[in-house]
């Protein structure tokens, strides 16, 4: 068996087989090391290298953890707020459907019909129905607003000085911040002055 020689060596030759000037100082002449270029890896402790991962996981999960209770706080108040909502439209819709009894109630007590046992039972359905929310508004010399009231008739007078509400002919009935129904209501309005 024959041995390869040393010329057909591949990769660079040993430090002692390079002669006088060729000879470099390892400290000397270095090239500045240029970006992209991989620093070699600091001698550190694995303890503390250890610590720090923890601690670094540590972050991680708290945040996740805040970020999924913020979320879950959130989807609680949603669901809650729209319950909420839920609810309110529903006493809103009965309510609405109870207007015309409460009408016929309003005419009967106008002619003097809502006595005895019958006057009993309308008290106690407008308190049960005030304390649902439902709200009457409409009175006269309340000044008129287009958004809560209908203007049946109009005619003018010196007498006022913005448009108001002469006589009410029908309540209107809101209940919390919602309306249910405008008043009907006679309004006179100041002449107009050219």
């Amino acid at each position: 068996m024959t041995r390869p020689s040393n010329t057909h060596r591949q990769g660079p030759r040993p430090l002692s087989i390079v002669r006088g000037s060729q000879r470099q100082d390892p400290g000397k002449n270095l090239e500045p090391r240029r970006q992209g270029d991989i620093a070699p890896a600091p001698q550190t402790d694995p303890a503390v290298s250890e610590a720090n991962l923890l601690r670094t996981q540590l972050h991680e999960r708290t945040a996740e953890l805040q970020r999924v209770t913020s979320e879950y706080d959130n989807y609680r108040k949603r669901v809650s707020r729209d319950r909420r909502a839920v609810g309110e439209i529903a006493v809103a819709n009965v309510l609405a459907g109870l207007l015309p009894v409460l009408d016929a109630i309003d005419q009967a007590r106008k002619q003097g019909e809502v006595t005895g046992g019958f006057q009993r039972v309308t008290e106690v359905l407008e308190a049960a129905l005030a304390a649902l929310g439902l709200r009457s508004f409409g009175a006269p010399g309340d000044p008129f607003d287009p958004a809560l009231y209908e203007a049946v008739s109009c005619t003018r007078s010196d007498r006022v000085e913005r448009p108001a509400c002469t006589a009410i002919l029908r309540p209107g009935y809101r209940v919390g911040g919602q309306l249910l129904r405008p008043a009907q209501a006679d309004v006179t309005e100041p002449p107009d002055r050219m």
